[in-house]
């Protein structure tokens, strides 16, 4: 199982976040891996959290490469820090796709900006 896996399927037995709790909407988020994409959809109704593996439409879409979303979800990434940089694009309502940052694990001193190298990749 990879740590992207692990992240949803522990976002999907929790089931709800009081942080996201005054928010609505859905997420895609677009894995590029061999070739094709992998979905990942989180549905959020007032801090409820919903995860399918569906493809549909969503209010954002995220896409990212394996390595980076594996990177995030294992705390090894700042999401905002990788919009920056171009490793992830986000479509349609910025504002959500950054909310949901919240649900991801504090990334390591390595990419902060005070950390050991800077914040460099």
């Amino acid at each position: 199982m990879t740590s992207t896996d692990a992240f949803f399927d522990r976002l999907s037995a929790v089931g709800y976040d009081a942080r996201l709790g005054k928010v609505s909407g859905s997420v895609r988020i677009d894995i590029r891996v061999d070739g094709g994409l992998r979905h990942w959809r989180l549905e959020i109704d007032r801090g409820h959290l919903r995860v399918t593996r569906d493809g549909g439409p969503a209010s954002a879409v995220i896409t990212t490469s394996e390595r980076t979303a594996e990177a995030m979800a294992s705390g090894g990434m700042n999401g905002l820090a990788a919009i920056n940089r171009g490793e992830i694009l986000v479509d349609g309502d910025l504002g959500l796709a950054l909310r949901i940052g919240r649900l991801f694990p504090e990334p390591d001193a390595g990419d902060r900006p005070d950390g050991p190298d800077g914040g460099t990749p």
